[in-house]
């Protein structure tokens, strides 16, 4: 396509759109908000709006759509956009062979700001029209600790939710005052579906929304306990930040978004058919209803989001930059192969219709898509909260059945490198951002003296120092990156340790 002037994406210019964009079939003018979505990021936009535009395309259904909203100033960006645009935004996906298709999606009815007008979010969500609100609010965002799984009662925001319960601040603050108001007018509660990645998310969010109830007001936990469903589900769509480039990439195409989402062109949604309201038919547009989401959560987490950070924290301490760099290093792609087989694959439960290895295969060929450029830079943003879910897991049941866990220890060594450092072993600067970024780097900082000192962090790895079989494999491997040794060849030597059957350890 020539360079032309850029139309900007709006709906009056919706028909003026280049030939090869695909628009919404339906008119945007009617659609009604049936779902309220907190957090609005690339993934959701790359993810569930795109499932509920494509579903108004298929069936005409119009009473699907979805209302944003924001918790946190940072959301105002995405704000501004989507109001300048009619809510409108593009869909790139990009495919390894270069190949790029573009979408506008047509599924945002709006944006609220949550510290704009508190009582404007309560009221949304509160009206009868709404039959689902969902999130996507990272795993941070649901105040648990990691260690124990319990809820953080002495959480300022949470205090100030129970104080101030007309303006919160905290997810769980508005989920009480809209199902509140709902249940005291009458209307049929709301399901609460969690689109994170996080095991049993439905039932984490579950016990923590009652935790929070339980701690002012026992009779609404009763009422929410019996009422309000939590559907577990899995979701799958690799969605790197937006650049300045996909967008100037996009002006050269002929259209100006404030903001496009990139993302690969596999998707997947699995969903736990546990829904106390009406549920729009998504089954019809490649998602999945069933009833237990459970081994397909583990898959994912332990294959996928694990192996991302695999490739994120020791890619990042080899001085690489982005995941499909690091799936190009033989000594990288290699042992992430085995990590998935040896160490994940036996901690799985079987999953219908999946083969395992052709899952691996597949996810590995999805890492080295060059177009998707995700940074690990954002694979390792808020490793905190994710190595909790993604990869200690695996660490535990290993442990428990006398597996090895040799490449599970570099990972975190390598971590504990990073977060000591704060660069490569070539000296290349690494920021890292993390909610406990002080925390971290204050354990990592003894590493040298005390190899074991980043694992003591109870926080984030519970008792994980006092496991004997793991502690003697990373304090192995924290001796030897700080004695200089690369960690490429680290890599190699462990994997070619554990595919000839014998101990790394």
């Amino acid at each position: 396509m020539k360079t032309q002037t850029p139309i900007l994406l709006n709906r009056a210019n919706l028909a003026k759109m280049p030939a090869d964009f695909k628009r919404p079939s339906y008119n945007v003018e009617n659609v009604k908000t049936g779902i309220v979505h907190i957090g609005v990021g690339g993934f959701h936009r790359a993810h569930e709006a795109m499932y509920v535009d494509r579903l108004m395309a298929k069936t005409g259904d119009l009473s699907w759509g979805i209302c944003g909203v924001g918790l946190r100033e940072n959301d105002r960006a995405m704000k501004k956009v989507l109001d300048e645009q009619d809510n409108l935004y593009t869909l790139i996906e990009k495919y390894k062979d270069g190949t790029r298709k573009a979408s506008v999606i047509g599924a945002m009815t709006g944006f609220l700001m949550a510290q704009d007008n508190p009582q404007a979010v309560i009221d949304k969500m509160a009206e009868p029209e709404v039959h689902i609100v969902s999130l996507t609010i990272t795993e941070g965002g649901y105040n648990f600790d990691a260690s124990t799984g319990e809820f953080i009662a002495a959480n300022p925001e949470v205090i100030h939710d129970i104080e101030n319960p007309r303006s919160p601040k905290l997810v769980f603050g508005y989920l009480v005052a809209a199902l509140k108001k709902r249940k005291e007018n009458q209307i049929k509660p709301f399901t609460v579906m969690s689109c994170d990645n996080i095991q049993h998310n439905g039932q984490v969010l579950k016990k923590m929304l009652l935790s929070f109830i339980e701690l002012f007001d026992t009779a609404l936990a009763d009422w929410v306990n019996e009422n309000v469903s939590f559907p577990n589900s899995m979701v799958d769509r690799i969605t790197p930040a937006t650049t300045e480039e996909d967008i100037t990439t996009l002006k050269s195409k002929g259209v100006e978004d404030g903001w496009p989402v990139v993302c690969e062109p596999f998707e997947q949604w699995v969903i736990e058919d546990n829904f106390c309201n009406e549920k729009p038919e998504l089954n019809l547009v490649g998602a999945q209803f069933v009833d237990d989401v459970a081994p397909y959560e583990k898959l994912k987490l332990r294959m996928l989001n694990a192996g991302h950070s695999v490739l994120g924290l020791i890619g990042s301490v080899a001085g690489l930059d982005t995941i499909h760099e690091s799936v190009d290093v033989m000594q990288l792609k290699r042992l992430l192969s085995v990590f998935m087989e040896k160490e994940v694959m036996p901690t799985l439960d079987m999953v219908e219709g999946i083969d395992v290895f052709e899952y691996r295969d597949t996810l590995i060929s999805r890492f080295s898509n060059p177009f998707i450029k995700d940074t690990l830079a954002r694979i390792c943003l808020e490793s905190s909260a994710k190595l909790p879910v993604f990869l200690l897991p695996t660490v535990r049941d290993n442990l428990a059945s006398g597996r090895n866990v040799s490449i599970s220890a570099l990972v975190i060594a390598c971590w504990a490198y990073y977060s000591d450092k704060h660069s490569s072993q070539d000296g290349k600067p690494l920021e890292v951002n993390d909610v406990l970024a002080e925390t971290l780097h204050g354990a990592a900082i003894n590493n040298h003296l005390d190899s074991l000192s980043f694992l003591k962090l109870e926080a984030v790895f519970g008792s994980l120092v006092n496991q004997n079989q793991f502690t003697v494999c990373y304090k192995a491997f924290v001796e030897r990156l700080y004695q200089g040794e690369p960690v490429l060849l680290i890599c190699e030597e462990v994997a070619n340790n554990l595919l000839e059957l014998a101990t790394a350890c």
